[in-house]
């Protein structure tokens, strides 16, 4: 049901979500039965477990392998963003853009502090025919107030539909908490506009990136989903300018690996923050799944799956013109605790898709992605089990102590030529010139990362592991109510 223009509160219903299969994994996992299932996972983990070992049979080199099992997978890694993003360029947006009516989601609770600037954002760049919505999910602060003052939004029904009496196209649906995943799922088959995007309420865009969105699927009939550029920006925190600035290299590394994957067709994620989806694929392969705590990366599993089962011709970009800041965690328990509940949601996602992994009939998605992906559940193991074998050849100086510090500096200097280039390439992608500060903290966090950030991401990410095979996984709010935005 589209919203009225202008309109007056209306109580709609909220639709029947189609019933989405189980995930396959809940609760309490043996881990035998991971090996069991999971070839590939088993013999990675396998290794692990010998290089670990291999300090009680060896003083030699080979007892540091489990590190170098980590250097070598961690350089390829570096060396296949690095090729396939080698040619990278900015796209620039024509002067005028395809008016593609879009329908904005932005699935709230309890986000009165951060709420008006990303509303604002949208609106500044709203098109005749767009329809925004702000998906409540049965927020108890002052949301209901800051968009009935700010946005003539009535404050009434208390479930339903409301429409803004000041701006066309623009409207709240309220409904009892449930969830993010569930909220999209009951505004989604609302839309009128055949495209929807959905944006975090602590999501603000730059300017143009709407229209960068309407241009990517208006001239390509074929994108099925699609993210924009996210930054993170770290509230004032005592450490959240430190958080902020490993973050900001982390985001910008992760989203140039998007590239290089989609290059291979075979991205499987678009950030949930800000993404665009079709809503004809969206109906086809049943919306987002309620129970899944990564629900924007759930989805394109099953969009690549439906996809090839199918034989569509559906294709999953990254579109580097849109672009949008982010809140990310300011202190280390946030950060933790993001972390854990993103990997073990990736653990839970993996392990169900867990036919995919070497299936070439799912084409570079089968043979590459999601193998590699299956070396990644154990990477946090491999990255803090070399760390530990680290400060115990240095504590006791032995023959392979000096081998082994010649191999951490090789790779500290391809890591440090490799984000420098990443740093320039990134920035060539989305149009951008990085200024001195930039290139400054690129050098400071390159050189401080491997010795401090890394291994507070692989600490969360065990934990995510604990919980994943605990079933004790919870979801935490990135902001307290009532804490500072």
């Amino acid at each position: 049901m589209p919203l009225s223009r202008p309109g007056n509160a209306v109580l709609s219903p909220c639709p029947p979500i189609p019933v989405l299969p189980e995930l396959g994994l809940p609760g309490r996992i043996p881990v035998a039965r991971l090996f069991r299932r999971h070839g590939l996972f088993g013999l990675v983990a396998t290794c692990w477990a010998t290089a670990s070992l291999s300090p009680l049979a060896s003083e030699e080199l080979v007892s540091w392998s489990a590190g170098l099992l980590y250097i070598a997978y961690d350089t390829w890694l570096l060396g296949f963003v690095g090729w396939k993003t080698r040619h990278l360029s900015a796209e620039a947006l024509p002067v005028t853009t395809n008016a593609l009516p879009l329908a904005i989601l932005v699935a709230a609770r309890n986000e009165e502090r951060v709420l008006a600037a990303c509303i604002d954002t949208v609106l500044d760049q709203q098109g005749p025919d767009d329809e925004i919505w702000i998906v409540d999910d049965g927020s108890s602060d002052g949301t209901a107030a800051l968009l009935h003052d700010r946005y003539a939004i009535p404050p009434e029904p208390a479930i339903g539909v409301s429409s803004s009496l000041r701006h066309p196209g623009l409207g709240v649906l309220r409904k009892p908490h449930s969830g993010k995943a569930d909220s999209l799922n009951r505004a989604w088959p609302l839309v009128g506009p055949s495209v929807i995007l959905t944006l975090d309420a602590d999501t603000v865009l730059h300017p143009r990136a709407l229209d960068a969105i309407r241009h990517a699927f208006a001239r390509n009939p074929s994108l099925a989903a699609a993210c924009g550029v996210l930054t993170p920006h770290c509230a004032p925190a005592p450490l959240g300018t430190v958080f902020e600035g490993f973050q900001r290299f982390e985001y910008l590394r992760a989203f140039l690996a998007r590239a290089a994957w989609e290059r291979l067709d075979a991205l499987l994620l678009v950030s949930g923050a800000f993404a665009a989806y079709r809503v004809d694929v969206l109906a086809r392969i049943g919306g987002y799944q309620p129970r899944s705590l990564v629900e924007d990366y759930e989805l394109i599993h099953r969009l690549q799956r439906h996809r090839h089962d199918h034989g569509l011709d559906w294709q999953v970009r990254v579109i580097a013109a849109a672009q949008a800041h982010t809140d990310a965690p300011a202190g280390l328990q946030a950060f933790l605790r993001q972390r854990q509940r993103w990997f073990a949601g990736f653990l839970e996602t993996q392990f169900a898709n867990g036919d995919l992994v070497g299936n070439p009939r799912y084409g570079a998605l089968g043979r590459w992605m999601l193998p590699i992906k299956s070396v990644d559940t154990l990477q946090p193991l491999f990255g803090l089990t070399a760390f530990v074998l680290l400060v115990d050849l240095l504590t006791d100086w032995r023959s392979a102590t000096t081998a082994v510090l010649w191999v951490i500096g090789a790779k500290l200097l391809v890591d440090f030529g490799y984000h420098l280039w990443a740093l320039d390439r990134y920035h060539r992608w989305i149009g951008q010139r990085p200024g001195a500060a930039l290139w400054a903290g690129s050098v400071v966090a390159t050189l401080a990362e491997p010795f401090c950030f890394q291994l507070i991401r692989h600490l969360g990410a065990l934990r995510g592991w604990f919980n994943f095979l605990t079933g004790r996984v919870e979801w935490f709010p990135q902001r307290r109510p009532g804490a500072p935005s």
